[in-house]
């Protein structure tokens, strides 16, 4: 299924002051074009059948990047906590993921260490870098997030901060409702940073006709706390932006809203095929102009980059193609706790 829709920028999103120097930029783009490869491939697993469900985020990749490259990486209350959705690879490649660890969970190998093959591609899961599991229900991780920012409020002492993020359509959703509440009542204003990617479409429903405000970030103002809608599709705007706003929530441990508009290149999962989306800007195209321009890289650069990365890409799923399923003995494994991680018993199943 394939859509059409305007990729103009709204008039209040805000421009970026300046430009990312040099070798940051070619590291984001690096990241950028891998995350990209990695959604292609993954998409051709799809239609291979090698994978039985396809869902990603191409088109966002200026975004993912960036919070990837800033966020505080480690476990515990001192360290950043990860509460995402199904579209930030670019996110955890950003991190230090290795995309092949993708490709393992697209094909349901026992070998995937997210969620061993039993969830669907892009539900990532780190307990070492505080990368809460994605659920597949949209919008749930904004209620989720109450706890771990909770856990981090002002008095703790801790020095981490909560990142959550979820889609346009999952604003309509209770959860969200329940974080712009729970997150910033006075005196107990929590330390959360809360990231809605907004692709102007919830699965083939428009954005427009769905909403009675012009932009989400404004919900968060009747709340008394920090907005900002900025174009996700720039990368030199993304990471000053996102700065700014962990900053802010790291430094006052109160709640920060972040809109950003960004494009969605492919259908929403394989259900709709997955195909093209004609209309929208494509954030990698644009970098890679910017990086031309500014000659950063030469275009014969950024293509080696590429076939390497496809290259690569292609032989790690033929290896993984030899890696076994999980047995239906394990289908209980990773459901129950067999350890308290709080007390730090351990023992029978708690």
């Amino acid at each position: 299924m394939s859509s059409s829709v305007p990729a103009t920028r709204p008039p209040s999103v805000v421009a970026g002051p300046g430009r990312l120097p040099a070798e940051l930029c070619v590291q984001i783009y690096d990241l950028m074009l891998r995350t990209r490869m990695l959604e292609d491939r993954l998409i051709t697993m799809y239609k291979q059948g090698e994978g039985f469900f396809w869902i990603g985020g191409p088109g966002e990749e200026a975004f993912s990047v960036p919070l990837g490259l800033l966020v505080d990486k480690g476990q515990g209350v001192d360290h950043d906590y990860l509460h995402l959705h199904y579209r930030c690879a670019g996110t955890l490649l950003a991190m230090g993921a290795d995309p092949v660890d993708s490709i393992r969970q697209m094909r349901n190998a026992a070998t995937d260490p997210y969620s061993r093959g039993r969830n669907f591609a892009g539900h990532f899961s780190n307990r070492a870098w505080n990368v809460v599991p994605v659920n597949s229900p949209i919008a749930v991780q904004f209620a989720v997030a109450l706890g771990t920012a909770r856990a981090q409020r002002a008095g703790t002492g801790a020095k981490g901060i909560t990142i959550v993020e979820g889609g346009d359509a999952g604003t309509a959703e209770g959860d969200f409702a329940s974080a712009l509440v729970w997150s910033t009542r006075k005196g107990q204003e929590l330390p959360l940073l809360m990231i809605v990617t907004n692709n102007r479409y919830g699965i083939s429903t428009p954005y427009a006709g769905q909403h009675g405000y012009e932009q989400i970030a404004d919900r968060g103002k009747a709340f008394g706390m920090p907005t900002q809608v900025i174009d996700g599709n720039d990368p030199e705007i993304s990471y000053p932006a996102l700065k700014h706003a962990i900053d802010y929530v790291r430094t006052e441990r109160k709640p920060y809203l972040l809109e950003v508009m960004v494009s969605r290149l492919r259908g929403h999962s394989s259900a709709s095929g997955a195909n093209l989306v004609k209309g929208e800007i494509d954030c990698l195209e644009r970098f890679e102009q910017t990086l031309d321009d500014r000659k950063l890289l030469t275009r014969a650069d950024m293509d080696e980059r590429r076939e390497r990365y496809t290259h690569e890409l292609a032989e790690a799923s033929k290896r993984v193609r030899s890696e076994p399923h999980p047995a239906p003995s394990g289908v209980w494994d990773h459901i129950f706790a067999d350890e308290n991680l709080v007390g730090g018993r351990s023992g029978g199943r708690t």
